[in-house]
C-alpha cells in the first residue's frame, strides 16, 4: 500500500521518521487540540466554523521561507485553514518573490495571508481583501444579492462593493 500512495503523490506511510515526513514535521492531535483551543474551530482567513477534522495546520510563516520554529511548537507560529483558503494561500505565496527569491520573514509577516486581520499587502501586491461566507440561515442573504445583481447587471463583487460604498458615503 505504501508504493500505491507513495505515486499517487500522498508519501509512504512507512517513512515518517523521527516526528518528520519528507523533512517537515508530522503534526500531532494534541497539537492541533491546542490550535482549536487557541483560535477556535474556524479558519483563519474566511472565518467559516468547521469540525476540527476539516481544518489543516498552516505554518503562518511559509515553511519555504521560515522552516519550522526552533523547539517548542507555539500556536502563534500557526494557524488552521479550510482546504479551499489553504490551496489559495499556497498558490499565492509560491507565486510570491519573497518566497521564490527575498525569503524576509517581514514580509510575510505583514501579508494577508499571515495576518488576515492586519496585513499590508497580498503576495507584495496592494491589495486590500475581505473574505465573506454565507452559512446556514445566511444563504437566503447571499441568494437575495446575488439576484439583486444579476437584475441590475452587475458582476456580484462589483455590485457589493458599490453597496458598501453606497452605505459608507450615506454616513450610515
Amino acid at each position: 500500500m505504501g508504493d500505491v500512495l507513495g505515486h499517487i503523490g500522498f508519501g509512504d506511510p512507512t517513512k515518517i521518521k523521527a516526528g518528520r515526513h519528507g523533512g517537515r514535521k508530522a503534526w500531532t492531535k494534541g497539537f492541533k487540540q491546542r490550535l482549536v483551543e487557541h483560535y477556535g474551530s474556524r479558519c483563519d482567513i474566511c472565518s467559516t466554523t468547521y469540525e476540527p477534522r476539516y481544518l489543516q495546520i498552516d505554518h503562518r510563516i511559509p515553511f519555504e521561507v521560515a522552516g519550522d520554529p526552533a523547539g517548542e511548537m507555539n500556536v502563534m507560529d500557526f494557524m488552521l485553514l479550510c482546504g479551499s483558503c489553504n490551496r489559495a494561500k499556497s498558490w499565492s505565496c509560491e507565486h510570491c518573490k519573497n518566497w521564490t527569491a527575498d525569503h524576509l520573514l517581514e514580509v510575510c509577516m505583514s501579508c494577508y495571508w499571515a495576518t488576515p486581520e492586519d496585513f499590508a499587502h497580498i503576495a507584495l501586491e496592494l491589495i486590500r481583501r475581505l473574505d465573506i461566507v454565507w452559512k446556514g440561515k445566511e444563504v437566503p442573504e447571499y441568494d437575495r444579492l446575488l439576484e439583486l445583481s444579476k437584475h441590475a447587471q452587475k458582476d456580484f463583487p462589483d455590485f457589493v462593493k458599490e453597496a458598501l460604498r453606497d452605505y459608507t458615503d450615506s454616513g450610515t
